[in-house]
């Protein structure tokens, strides 16, 4: 991929980022999952409009019906952040420097005042419906 695209293809293109993601996270997350009976997610409802349908149990239709469990499904970030402070738990950094989505380096800034809390996962791209393809309904 990088030797025909270049190391920094996300840049140019939607499918170019898909494929960046497909190689580099998606495929080697799908070994692991293809030898468990199920997973434990952080999605939740109001990150995209892709997860607005999604439950906290579901079977994983991508990765051969293993059970995908996602418990703060129905949080919102501000939940979140409560919980983590109440019960002191350890916490990425990188949140108190702005960056409320977390990807590949390359991927990810911190959002500005006022941005959409995913707003600093592919940046570049308009379309705010984003995903890397992990969670993607493959029924």
């Amino acid at each position: 991929m990088v030797k025909e695209k270049g190391l920094d293809l996300f840049y140019e293109s939607v499918d170019n980022r898909k494929l960046c993601c497909e190689i580099r996270k998606v495929h080697p997350m799908n070994k692991m999952l293809n030898t468990l009976d199920g997973w434990i997610t952080g999605l939740r409802r109001d990150q995209t409009k892709n997860r607005e349908d999604v439950t906290i149990f579901q079977l994983d239709h991508g990765h051969g019906e293993i059970l995908k469990i996602n418990p703060i499904i129905d949080w919102t970030w501000d939940q979140i952040q409560a919980y983590i402070k109440k019960n002191n738990l350890p916490y990425n950094s990188l949140l108190d420097k702005g960056f409320t989505s977390i990807g590949c380096e390359p991927c990810t800034r911190a959002i500005k005042p006022g941005e959409d809390l995913r707003a600093g996962r592919w940046w570049w791209e308009q379309d705010g419906n984003k995903e890397c393809g992990l969670h993607i309904d493959h029924k």
